[in-house]
């Protein structure tokens, strides 16, 4: 298999394989910044769904200052069949669905019809770039560009390769996403998860437990951390959070008289058995904290809110 990727030119045209939620997401913002973006999703609905969300994305990135003098979101393409879609493009972003085998199967169709230097980049929330490029004959461009949803509000990317990819296209695979106004992180190994995923997992099983235990309803436990701890960290991480913590002697201060008690928190940190029960009463909570208020309204207050954030943080 290839171990190198050829030199490539400048990214202006972008595929997005695989609609839905995030493919959406990524499309708005790559319009946004004025490339050239076709779509490819063999779902019925793919176009029409696409579309309206990119529509109505649209008005938070102008708002955000994220639209470039002559981008269009009528300039989007829709092509379903994928070896049409992947004519002449210069990045792939990928948001298949989240099955190892399709996406092995996808990666090495995909392989087969683009040029060598065309990074190919998933944005898969936890499975392993290893196992997805190892039917590839040019595997040194397949990489993980994880974002977090909403793509096009959520500055955050992990990015990080599999054992046959080159550390060339790491490198332009950050520099793309940095010119797209993205916030990427390198990821030095892999893990199931990557980052993110495995600390907002971890953060929900105590929750999880803490409700299972009937610590307190399932809308407190939220506003434990929307109210609390999540407000500071929209600002800084743990590591950086506990450090302010230690007052002037920063971390090392915080170590020295705090750890002891964080350490008797871990160790009784919750496993909860998560049965359907369980599971029941966990929606139901969550049914009970959003009120009249549906998934629409609910992603309309939450794009909403976080456009106020990122306009105060731009500050």
């Amino acid at each position: 298999m290839s171990s190198t990727v050829t030199p490539a030119q400048p990214i202006r045209r972008v595929a997005i394989v695989g609609a839905g939620t995030i493919g959406a997401s990524w499309a708005a913002l790559f319009l946004a910044h004025g490339l050239e973006v076709v779509v490819s999703d063999p779902a019925a609905d793919a176009e029409s769904q696409t579309r309206a969300r990119v529509k109505a994305a649209w008005p938070v990135l102008a708002e955000l200052g994220r639209v470039a003098d002559g981008a269009s979101a009528d300039t989007l393409r829709f092509e379903p069949d994928l070896a049409a879609a992947l004519e002449g493009v210069d990045f792939v972003q990928e948001n298949a669905p989240e099955r190892e085998d399709f996406k092995i199967d996808l990666f090495a169709r995909m392989d087969a019809i683009l040029p060598p230097h065309v990074i190919v980049a998933s944005s898969s929330s936890g499975l392993i770039m290893s196992r997805l490029q190892s039917r590839c004959q040019h595997a040194a461009r397949f990489v993980i560009g994880h974002p977090f949803n909403p793509p096009h509000l959520i500055p955050l990317v992990e990015v990080v390769g599999g054992n046959q990819t080159s550390a060339d296209t790491i490198d332009r695979c950050i520099a793309f996403y940095q010119a797209m106004g993205k916030y990427p992180i390198r990821l030095n190994k892999e893990v199931p998860g990557h980052i993110a995923n495995r600390l907002q997992a971890a953060l929900w099983r105590e929750a999880i437990h803490l409700a299972a235990e009937n610590v307190a309803s399932v809308a407190d436990i939220d506003a434990a951390v929307s109210q609390g701890p999540g407000l500071r960290w929209a600002l800084f991480g743990p590591h950086m959070t506990f450090n302010l913590g230690g007052g002037a002697g920063g971390l090392a201060n915080f170590m020295d008289h705090l750890l002891d008690p964080v350490q008797t928190w871990w160790d009784d940190l919750g496993a909860p058995d998560v049965t359907p029960e369980l599971q029941q009463r966990l929606i139901d909570g969550v049914n009970a904290a959003a009120g009249e208020r549906n998934i629409a309204d609910l992603v309309e207050t939450r794009d909403a809110q976080l456009t106020a954030l990122l306009k105060a943080l731009q500050r």
